[in-house]
């Protein structure tokens, strides 16, 4: 699957708030430059788990 593709599509659209974004990359479906590619601001670490990072990773 092309996680990139669909994740900007997705926040262009705006299906996808930067949160969201913000948890694919910590789980690993984009890297930290495809999110300043998608958001236009640099990926800051989460302090805690993101809450919906299990609606990321199960789909």
């Amino acid at each position: 699957m092309d996680w990139y593709g669909t994740i900007k599509r997705y926040y262009d659209k705006g299906l996808w708030t930067k949160k969201m974004v913000g948890d694919a990359v910590y789980v690993g479906k984009i890297t930290t430059d495809q999110y300043f590619d998608i958001t236009g601001e640099e990926y800051e670490v989460p302090d805690t788990v993101p809450f919906s990072v299990g609606n990321v990773v199960d789909k």
